[in-house]
């Protein structure tokens, strides 16, 4: 009977001391700030103050990933567009004796399109652009006698106004346009291909070829270079198929080609009328596209005239500006280009440009 009494005290104990372990860990987790419920802890209080929100374009780049990425491809498709956009102006400028100016800045000019002012910029400094050259040597009957004269000329000339970076392609000018020699920078290539011109009696395609040379300058011309015909002929066409001069004139502006011109007829022109209305057609290309025409009074002035172009390309600015129309409506927009402070100067630009058409 005593060990039965024994035994239960024992069991009495253990289970006093299992039921004070167990209050013991209930009063130290309640101490330590845990709960039996993990879940309503780590949600947020039902009544914080809100946080402070974010500026309003960082908001919504975080909101509109997509518009983000449309606004970067509309800026990138409008740099694109405005670099297509961009008008090169070459500019010469003499005194009133004809001496070259050369120490003018891009802001002692102003220019403007359809009588908006434009803001220019500059594309290198005068003369120092490349130049890409397309010779045009008629080869026709109306020239046969100067020929060999005319062709040492055209060498001097090469050989004085091509640098290494620039480049000349040669064109006949007779029965059809033929081109001679493609573009070159090798100005050994150049001068052997003029010297291998021979003279024919035909008859002349004079306006196909000039269109034909500018098309192919607009194709083959480094980018950011002036590009230049320079045309020995009296002008007078008998035989193109395709242009007549007005298609010249708008194909000249679409190429943003400089047009110069050597009549070696002399006062002879003014005797008939095709010979003056041939002058006056190659004056008309001259004038639009900002470049020149000579008539010569005797064949010895022909290294004259040479050097006198060749010093205009040494010493041309080239300004350019993006036009602040932005319609893409391919009409032809009318430049002038003037000195203001300076009005005794002699100007002579490009008279205006095709815009693209979209």
């Amino acid at each position: 009977m005593g060990r039965k009494m024994g035994r239960k005290s024992h069991w009495k104990l253990i289970l006093a001391v299992i039921s004070l372990g167990t209050l013991l860990v209930s009063l130290l987790r309640v101490s330590s700030g845990q709960s039996s419920r993990p879940r309503e802890v780590t949600q947020a209080p039902a009544s914080p103050s809100p946080a402070k929100p974010t500026t309003q374009p960082q908001a919504e780049m975080a909101q509109s990933p997509v518009r983000k990425r449309e606004r970067v491809d509309e800026a990138q498709d409008e740099v694109i567009r405005i670099d297509s956009n961009l008008v090169m102006v070459p500019v010469s400028v003499t005194d009133a004796s004809g001496r070259p100016v050369r120490n003018l800045l891009a802001a002692d000019f102003q220019l403007e399109e359809e009588g908006v002012p434009q803001q220019i910029i500059t594309l290198g400094e005068p003369g120092k652009t490349p130049v890409e050259i397309a010779l045009l040597f008629d080869v026709s009957g109306s020239v046969h006698q100067r020929f060999q004269f005319e062709q040492e000329a055209a060498v001097r000339f090469l050989k004085t106004v091509l640098k290494p970076e620039d480049a000349a392609s040669l064109f006949s000018i007779g029965l059809s346009p033929k081109m001679v020699r493609p573009r070159t920078t090798s100005l050994e290539d150049a001068v052997a291909a003029v010297r291998a011109l021979e003279p024919t009696k035909m008859a002349t395609a004079f306006f196909d070829a000039v269109v034909e040379a500018a098309h192919y300058l607009a194709e083959t011309a480094a980018a950011g270079s002036r590009r230049v015909l320079l045309v020995i002929s009296d002008g007078e066409d008998n035989n193109s198929e395709r242009y007549r001069l007005g298609d010249v004139l708008r194909e000249l502006q679409r190429a943003d080609c400089l047009f110069y011109a050597i009549n070696p007829s002399g006062p002879s022109i003014h005797l008939n009328k095709v010979s003056l209305k041939g002058q006056e057609g190659m004056m008309a290309m001259a004038s639009t596209t900002g470049g020149a025409a000579f008539v010569l009074d005797q064949l010895k002035e022909l290294d004259a005239v040479f050097q006198q172009i060749a010093t205009e390309l040494q010493t041309q600015y080239l300004l350019g500006y993006y036009s602040s129309d932005e319609r893409a409506d391919g009409r032809f927009r009318r430049i002038s280009v003037s000195v203001p402070k300076q009005a005794g100067l002699r100007i002579r630009a490009r008279q205006g440009y095709y815009a693209p058409k979209g």
